[in-house]
């Protein structure tokens, strides 16, 4: 695995980039304005669901679902390019396993909410709390990308020893 990431990192031209002067700050820069982009979104959009900020409508927050996508795929794209250039200092390291399974309850949480209380969560009015489930999904969502913003800081601090992983 570390060899395939390594070879599409210097096949691609990201490995050279981000042993630059300023490959590794550019790429840092854009991943922290994707995690607000999302982070923004989906923090106030959860917040309201929680009951915060009764007076806006959930129709209008939804509305900034797409800057909380296009944040997203900044992150991935950004990510990509940390994990590919240094894929030993990522693949073993037990913040970046945790950071990605929050990432994946989170995306969990999400489909659990589109496929079950969107519709309704969205049409709640002003002034009122949003249905239990959706109050509970949005409680979830929120811990799940604190841990996510947590792991992710945790990153930087912990080098773990070649070949050491968490889960194996």
């Amino acid at each position: 695995m570390i060899e395939f990431l390594l070879n599409f990192s210097q096949s691609t031209g990201i490995f050279t980039f981000m042993n630059s002067q300023w490959g590794w700050p550019v790429v840092e820069s854009f991943h922290f304005l994707g995690l607000s982009m999302l982070i923004g979104t989906v923090g106030v959009f959860d917040l309201r669901l929680l009951g915060v900020g009764k007076e806006i409508e959930m129709a209008s927050l939804h509305k900034l679902v797409p800057f909380g996508v296009a944040g997203f795929f900044l992150n991935v794209i950004t990510g990509t390019m940390f994990l590919s250039s240094a894929p030993d200092q990522y693949i073993y390291n037990p913040a970046i396993q945790s950071k990605l399974f929050f990432l994946l309850l989170a995306g969990i949480n999400m489909l659990v909410f589109y496929n079950t209380v969107a519709a309704e969560a969205k049409s709640t009015p002003m002034a009122s709390n949003a249905p239990t489930r959706a109050r509970i999904i949005g409680g979830v969502s929120l811990l799940c990308w604190c841990a996510v913003i947590v792991c992710g800081r945790l990153i930087t601090y912990y080098r773990p020893p070649y070949h050491w992983c968490l889960w194996c």
